[in-house]
């Protein structure tokens, strides 16, 4: 009879083992990618806001472009076809993509120059993550000389005046969300950090037209990156938060959500193409609204107004 009950016992000892072993919770130690990755960016001193300081140069004074030049090695990240039409002297050309392998070449500090000042934030972002010292240009060429004024004069201009999404209302209470899933192969701080920027390098300049998001904001995630006293003076697209500053260290990226697109948007589109880019490599699913309150406002606009250049700085075609 007990070796009988034994026998009925062993069954239920292995399901009762099995069972235990299949409930198991998740090893509370287990870092996401995202904490991986983001504790990495913090004792690396590549929080959001040291990226974001020292990131931008305007174009020098036609007697000081010798002395201006001498300071930087050049990457021009337009098309080959406009690099060949007219250049820096001593800019080299490289896709956006390739950034990385030009700045290889480099001994100096590097300058960034692109079109209008945009995709150059995204390829600063990348450069000063991977312990470059970088800057772009502002404006990109369309602030160095008129011949190159085409992609900014075009896309000033009123979208949101009189348009009903944009408003003038107390800035809205933030929300706390969850952290954004991380996909990499890599999973220490140095090689998801490595990773993750090309991968927004690989894709591309990120943005969107101001008036994709004034249709429907309530689509998006967005977020006004200005501070309260010009939220407050202009007003803001129609449900955008206001996030800023934005940095891991104190804990307010949980504020964006990771489950819509984040629109930051800016004065010029440059700033917001910093934080589109860094939000990226941490990631979100982030664009930046292309040319900022300068597309949306700009006869309101008191300051950060793009102005056609009077002065033609020089330009190379070999």
């Amino acid at each position: 009879m007990k070796k009988l009950a034994l026998l009925l016992l062993v069954p239920f000892l292995v399901f009762s083992s099995c069972k235990k072993d299949d409930d198991e919770p998740t090893d509370p130690g287990t870092k996401s990618n995202y904490e991986v990755l983001t504790e990495y960016l913090v004792a690396s001193d590549k929080d959001l806001p040291a990226i974001i300081t020292d990131w931008i140069i305007a174009p020098p004074a036609a007697e000081d472009v010798d002395a201006f030049l001498d300071g930087y090695d050049i990457i021009d990240i337009r098309a080959a076809e406009h690099f060949d039409a007219g250049h820096i002297e001593g800019a080299v050309n490289s896709p956006l993509a390739d950034i990385l392998a030009a700045a290889a070449n480099t001994t100096k500090p590097i300058l960034v120059v692109c079109y209008t000042g945009q995709s150059a934030a995204h390829a600063t972002v990348a450069l000063k993550l991977s312990g470059y010292t970088a800057k772009l240009l502002k404006w990109g060429m369309s602030g160095w000389n008129p011949d190159f004024s085409t992609p900014w004069e075009s896309n000033i201009g009123d979208a949101a005046v009189g348009d009903p999404n944009w408003v003038s209302v107390a800035e809205p209470t933030k929300v706390v969300y969850g952290e954004p899933t991380i996909t990499a192969t890599a999973s220490d701080g140095p090689g998801l950090l490595e990773e993750m920027v090309q991968k927004m390098l690989d894709n591309g300049f990120k943005g969107v037209a101001n008036g994709d998001v004034l249709a429907d904001p309530s689509v998006y995630y967005i977020n006004n990156f200005w501070d309260l006293v010009d939220y407050e003076h202009y007003g803001s697209i129609n449900g955008a938060f206001r996030v800023k500053p934005l940095s891991i260290t104190d804990d307010l990226m949980k504020y964006v959500d990771p489950d819509k697109t984040a629109v930051t948007y800016c004065w010029t589109g440059q700033t917001s193409s910093m934080v589109t880019a860094y939000l990226n490599v941490i990631g979100y699913n982030a664009v930046s609204l292309k040319f900022g309150t300068n597309g949306m406002i700009y006869s309101v606009l008191e300051s950060h107004k793009f102005v056609t250049p009077t002065v033609s700085l020089p330009v190379v075609t070999e």
